[in-house]
């Protein structure tokens, strides 16, 4: 039996390869607790890279497999969050007593009066953390399920697209790319997490209504 770790990329990409990617952005993309902790930014960029096959060792991954599987997940994960929300969502967040998923709806509540529903849906997709709880979060506050469906879908192909061809650009100018997959990572997961500190000093500073 092969041990997999969910929240390590290398290790979903190794043991599964693409139907990986679409389990996990799937669950990442709006099944609130199981999803929070998964990896998502983390998980495309590295399976673009591996879709560039400079490496020297497995996984080989095609790259339109990993494209459709990386859209699949990412729409019907946030479709299946939204329902979540719509169907009792609120009260799952009221019951949990993580501190990080609970600021985590309070920013997924703000974003929608801040931007409206189209700019919340594409800006919130690009956050990590805040995506998974942004969409079952429209579904509680009651975003009209035409407007969702068609913002959802345009923000998902554009984040899912977007970073596993970034990840596949950047793996077809390098050799020896394996040496530099687990750094890659780290890189990612930096650069994925920069809005979180400054979205939290914005919330401080606001003034109370």
């Amino acid at each position: 039996m092969i041990a997999v770790n969910p929240t390590d990329s290398v290790s979903v990409l190794a043991a599964f390869g693409a139907l990986g990617v679409l389990l996990v952005i799937f669950a990442e993309s709006g099944l609130l607790v199981v999803g929070f902790f998964l990896p998502g930014d983390t998980l495309l960029f590295p399976a673009g890279v591996l879709c560039a096959g400079g490496g020297r060792q497995d996984p080989r991954l095609e790259l339109w497999q990993v494209l459709a599987c990386a859209a699949v997940g990412a729409v019907a994960g946030a479709q299946a969050g939204f329902l979540l929300g719509r169907h009792g969502g609120r009260a799952l967040l009221s019951r949990t007593s993580n501190r990080r998923l609970k600021e985590g709806a309070v920013r997924a509540e703000r974003l929608p009066a801040r931007y409206g529903y189209r700019k919340a849906l594409v800006i919130g997709r690009f956050v990590p953390m805040l995506r998974t709880v942004l969409h079952p979060a429209a579904g509680a506050l009651g975003v009209p399920t035409r407007t969702f469906t068609v913002w959802q879908v345009v923000s998902g192909l554009l984040w899912s697209q977007s970073l596993v061809l970034a990840g596949y650009t950047l793996g077809s100018s390098l050799s020896h790319v394996d040496d530099y997959l687990l750094p890659m990572v780290a890189v990612i997961a930096f650069l994925s997490l920069l809005p979180l500190p400054a979205e939290a000093r914005r919330t401080r500073h606001r003034p109370p209504r």
